[in-house]
């Protein structure tokens, strides 16, 4: 059973949902990341979504955008990101890492060396946002032999025809994001996102995980009862930035604003 899997269960048994917490690996120096992904477990994140830095975050708003910008400045690499979570699986062995990113520097390293190298070092799962499933075989069957998760995005717009489609294809969860628009975007319809939950849990026994939109403890709660999983990125890399110049602050104020979140979810459950 892998990590992911497990987690989900054992959250599931105890009648709580998942809270996936997403930052960007080296934003804003290499050092801060491994004590900020321990500070985001012990303030209650289930799951940590690292971003690999990329020059192109297409679905990305400024938010993230700019994160990714000050993780390049210090010519953070997918190489590096796999070594810090190397470094983190020494002191945490048991929370699932999915890394999150583009598909440009998989490719620029080749799917099988990439997938051996992640599960060498610890990752679960791998979210590739412009990747789509009808063209993932070869990823995906790089990263299934390797026991890796390909987790896939689905959107307000998507049928029943390809949520089917993208259901048959994905492991570990779903994510879906519940707007249209880039990450960081407010408009966020509870009401809404809790109709197509409903309607992708009709067609796959896999966890729904939801994102886009959440960025306080409230609308972290209201998507809690409603979905799998809440998954957040854009208000955490935005604490990161406010201290982006007093670096050795940052694990703790956005491990502040992610406890928040945690009471509010289980206090809703």
């Amino acid at each position: 059973m892998s990590r992911i899997e497990k987690r989900f269960r054992d959250l599931r048994g105890a009648g709580r949902r998942a809270l996936v917490t997403f930052v960007t690996a080296g934003d804003p120096h290499p050092d801060v990341t491994l004590p900020l992904m321990h500070a985001l477990v012990e303030a209650g994140a289930d799951v940590i979504e690292l971003g690999v830095p990329f020059s192109d975050p297409m679905a990305d708003g400024p938010v993230i955008q700019l994160g990714n910008e000050r993780a390049l400045v210090h010519g953070v690499t997918l190489d590096q990101v796999l070594d810090l979570v190397q470094r983190f699986r020494a002191r945490d062995a048991d929370t699932p890492v999915v890394l999150m990113g583009y598909l440009n520097p998989i490719e620029a390293k080749g799917y099988a060396e990439t997938a051996a190298r992640a599960a060498e070092v610890g990752v679960d799962g791998f979210i590739v946002v412009d990747m789509p499933p009808e063209e993932a075989a070869d990823l995906h069957g790089c990263l299934r032999e390797a026991g890796l998760d390909l987790i896939f995005l689905l959107a307000p717009t998507s049928d029943e025809s390809r949520i089917r489609a993208v259901c048959e294809r994905a492991s570990g969860f779903v994510y879906y994001v519940s707007l249209k628009g880039v990450t960081g975007a407010a408009h966020l319809d509870s009401g809404a996102v809790a109709r197509k939950v409903a309607q992708i849990r009709s067609i796959t026994d896999l966890p729904v995980g939801v994102g886009f939109g959440i960025r306080d403890g409230e609308s972290a709660a209201r998507i809690a009862q409603v979905s799998d999983a809440v998954v957040v990125g854009s208000a955490l890399v935005s604490r990161v930035a406010e201290r982006a110049s007093q670096p050795q602050s940052i694990p703790a104020h956005v491990a502040e604003l992610v406890a928040t979140m945690r009471a509010a979810m289980d206090a809703a459950a």
